[in-house]
């Protein structure tokens, strides 16, 4: 992987600049240090290898070299409406679990808001932060990791056994190699193909199809500061519901034991199956990792 072949393989989509890197911090990182530069919009950071990744809550994403996809989009505001960053998460874990699918036939899922599950176990994840200027949206960066081979998901990388979920990679869920090029090309057409649709039902749709758990009990307990429950809105304490879609923001909606529904906004929760949270954590009210 390099620059020249990047603007080969990618030269037929709607792409204004791409800017690769062996090595890097944080490809989000990076992005926004180009948008301080001027970056254009569409535009693309891609390493081969990055060294101080992360997820949301600033948990640690490692990337080693040759193993992974590591990239960020940058999107300027406007051509898009901002009312529609919430589905954006929803837009790159989209694209990730369908190009999986279309391309080598794995049923990908999405672990709400943003993982990407194979056969139960995380396999990529997106994380999208936006910068704004009073009520202004200057630019979002959409973020984007993608185990490929068995050296992404190795102990040295990963963290410790009970701080994470469950990992694999689409290699080893194939039992053969894969081209990442070819699966970075497919992701990126899956998104700008996703993008042109962002706001009609069709894509909130093809989201919550994609739902794992959907149907499932599962426990989650807020990450933020315990607060009072608004009307409709989960409290923040460890609670059960029953996964019963997306709300049209993106926010996933729940069933709790009386039946009655309520959403959960990204940010707020980390979803388990039900019975499968560390026993420190039943019963408590939690700030978070």
């Amino acid at each position: 992987m390099d620059q020249p072949s990047l603007e080969s393989s990618l030269s037929d989509l709607p792409l204004s600049a791409i800017s690769f890197f062996n090595s890097i911090d944080s490809t989000n990182d990076e992005a926004w240090r180009w948008v301080e530069r001027g970056a254009p919009h569409p535009a693309l950071v891609i390493a081969d290898e990055q060294t101080a990744g992360r997820g949301r809550f600033q948990r640690r994403w490692v990337t080693s070299a040759g193993s992974s996809l590591a990239f960020s989009l940058i999107l300027h505001s406007p051509p898009f409406d901002p009312q529609l960053l919430t589905r954006f998460t929803g837009l790159g874990a989209l694209a990730v679990s369908q190009a999986l699918e279309h391309d080598y036939r794995l049923p990908a899922q999405v672990k709400w808001p943003n993982d990407i599950l194979l056969g139960g176990r995380k396999t990529g994840g997106v994380l999208v932060e936006s910068r704004w200027q009073g009520q202004d949206l200057i630019a979002v960066v959409i973020g984007v990791g993608i185990n490929i081979a068995s050296q992404s998901i190795s102990p040295a990388i990963l963290p410790p056994p009970g701080l994470n979920f469950p990992a694999t990679c689409v290699e080893e869920e194939l039992g053969h190699p894969v081209d990442r090029m070819a699966l970075l090309h497919t992701v990126l057409r899956e998104f700008f193909d996703w993008n042109q649709k962002v706001a009609t039902p069709e894509f909130l749709r093809a989201w919550e199809n994609r739902l794992a758990f959907r149907g499932q009990w599962v426990e989650w307990v807020a990450e933020t500061s315990p607060m009072p429950a608004s009307p409709g809105h989960a409290p923040s304490q460890l609670a059960t519901g029953k996964v019963d879609g997306l709300a049209d923001d993106g926010s996933l909606r729940l069933i709790d034991r009386s039946g009655k529904s309520f959403t959960v906004h990204a940010g707020e929760i980390r979803l388990r199956l039900a019975g499968t949270l560390p026993m420190s954590l039943r019963g408590e009210r939690s700030s978070g990792n």
